[in-house]
């Protein structure tokens, strides 16, 4: 799960880590947008990364999920390979004006087990209905994705992970702008992939829905301010200290949190 305490640090919590940070800089060009992040994220947990906006917790996602490089610092990865990790990009950064079918974006997910050239023999085409029956969408597999609705959209992006079967799952923001019955069902998945005991990572700026579905979180202020227990992380005195810390940070030059 990594440290918890004063600043994010504190005693080592012992566990087999899905993911290692070692004073890692994440960021684009000179400008650091996640600074000097060392803790770790256990191999079968369910952590929310939450911090105020402008924090680093997108940065942070496309980091693990080898989008963009350490700046400085490092971080290792347990999954066995890069098809064993899925990502799941805030629904604004998906081009949904591709033409392709539900049924052609959900089967993208069965890459790393048919490969470009393969087939879809009957287990494989019945394996794709039943994703697609998971999410809710029978019946709209043959529709544009141009033409869903945000949360059939985010139902059709969640089959796809569904068939990548991978076992650290990335998501940034999977709730934002989707109405309250996809949000539910889709909390439903996120309880499945964690009790199947696959490590998920996601991204959340709603602290009742972690405080009710997420057994850990990660604040960040685009350095550590706590990572352990939702409750013990989900603090006044956390949230707090956290805006501060991105409030110090949002005019160049800065020193990031160090001088709040």
């Amino acid at each position: 799960m990594g440290r918890l305490g004063a600043g994010g640090r504190g005693a080592e919590i012992v566990a087999e880590a899905a993911i290692s940070f070692d004073q890692l800089d994440l960021g684009y060009d000179a400008l650091r947008a996640v600074s000097g992040l060392s803790t770790q994220v256990s191999k079968g947990s369910l952590t929310a990364v939450v911090g105020p906006n402008g924090a680093g917790k997108s940065t942070l996602i496309k980091g693990v999920a080898g989008l963009i490089a350490p700046l400085q610092g490092s971080l290792n990865i347990s999954a066995k390979n890069s098809r064993d990790i899925a990502y799941l990009p805030q629904l604004s950064e998906i081009d949904r004006t591709f033409p392709i079918t539900v049924h052609e974006l959900v089967a993208m997910g069965m890459w790393r087990k048919v490969g470009a050239l393969g087939r879809f023999n009957r287990a494989r085409r019945q394996e794709l209905a039943e994703a697609i029956s998971a999410v809710g969408l029978t019946g709209l597999e043959d529709r544009m994705i141009g033409t869903l609705s945000g949360g059939q959209m985010q139902r059709a992006l969640f089959a796809r992970l569904l068939l990548q079967d991978a076992s650290l799952v990335l998501l940034d923001e999977p709730f934002n702008a989707v109405d309250e019955k996809t949000v539910k069902d889709l909390i439903g998945l996120v309880s499945r992939w964690h009790q199947e005991g696959r490590t998920v990572l996601a991204v959340l700026h709603d602290y009742d829905t972690v405080q009710a579905h997420f057994p850990n979180a990660l604040m960040l202020a685009r350095e550590l301010v706590a990572h352990g227990p939702t409750p013990a992380v989900l603090t006044a005195e956390n949230t707090f200290k956290a805006r501060q810390m991105c409030e110090a940070c949002a005019d160049l030059p800065h020193s990031c949190g160090k001088a709040a």
